[in-house]
């Protein structure tokens, strides 16, 4: 048996069991999928032990395989424990996750908290959609992300509310009562492109939707354009050339959670937490979640 373990063939294992298979592991871990089972064979190697079996056209963890995984996060746990506390993360990137709605109003407060938090550390921002920015979070890509959470029941600390807002072209008239809604919104799957369908047909209005994309600056420039009304979240100021609709329903609002990473230091969450925090807890028109 080895009298050593390598820290990055520990690494690839845990990788695997947390992203549920190989491909995804070696995303993560930036190599490639032969270069991960080549980890994990000299892994088998040193300890005499076989680590996998096949289950149909899957891998999975053996008995000993399990064992070894338990034991792999137990030592990355405590080494990088000592490297922390040894200050040896200097320099290390901590990346940040943002949907567009909110990324004008609270990453310059997230770049602010971080940079007098951890002076040494530079700062990378992921700007998207929250379904992918919370499943760049779960395959460990991004450290933390602020998403949005119409449902208001996904995972996450629970940092605030933000208003939903109807928007339509300066001078846009509505349809005459009886035609159908145009509605301009996010691509599938979208929980504000589910909210609004929900509001607008629950008041027996007919709607379509009219155009549609996966960024925040087409669905703005489809409403400018005219294209139709459209419901977006709000943390301050009215997007350029558009104005409130008012003619429909109440919205309510949706959740804006933080999601973090397996892992991710607790000095490093509660920071961010704190930052999101202080954004409503400094604008009091908007709803503060306390004790999230």
């Amino acid at each position: 048996m080895t009298n050593s373990l390598d820290l990055e063939h520990l690494r690839t294992l845990i990788a695997i069991a947390e992203c549920g298979g190989f491909s995804k592991a070696a995303a993560v871990r930036h190599i490639s999928q032969p270069a991960l089972s080549q980890h994990v064979r000299l892994l088998e190697r040193g300890l005499k032990r076989k680590l996998f079996e096949r289950d149909g056209r899957n891998m999975r963890f053996t008995h000993e395989g399990e064992r070894v995984l338990a034991e792999a996060r137990r030592i990355i746990e405590v080494h990088d424990a000592a490297l922390r506390s040894l200050e040896a993360e200097r320099g290390r990137t901590i990346v940040v996750g943002s949907t567009e709605h909110s990324a004008e109003q609270i990453l310059p407060e997230m770049i602010r908290a971080l940079q007098a938090a951890f002076p040494d550390c530079a700062t990378r921002f992921e700007i998207g959609r929250s379904t992918q920015l919370a499943e760049a979070v779960g395959k460990g890509a991004v450290d933390f992300a602020f998403v949005l959470d119409p449902s208001g029941q996904g995972a996450g600390h629970l940092v605030g509310q933000l208003p939903l807002n109807w928007y339509a072209a300066r001078g846009w008239t509505p349809p005459a009562p009886g035609e159908t809604w145009p509605l301009v919104a996010f691509e599938e799957p979208c929980g504000l492109r589910e909210r609004a369908l929900s509001v607008l047909t629950g008041e027996g209005h007919r709607v379509e939707v009219t155009a549609q994309s996966t960024t925040l600056e087409g669905v703005l420039a489809g409403v400018r354009a005219g294209l139709g009304v459209a419901l977006l979240p709000s943390a301050g100021g009215r997007p350029s050339g558009l104005s409130m609709c008012g003619e429909l329903p109440d919205a309510g609002t949706t959740h804006l959670r933080m999601v973090a990473r397996r892992g991710l230091p607790a000095e490093l969450e509660q920071t961010a937490l704190s930052a999101g925090m202080d954004f409503f807890a400094e604008r009091p028109h908007l709803q503060l979640v306390s004790g999230a």
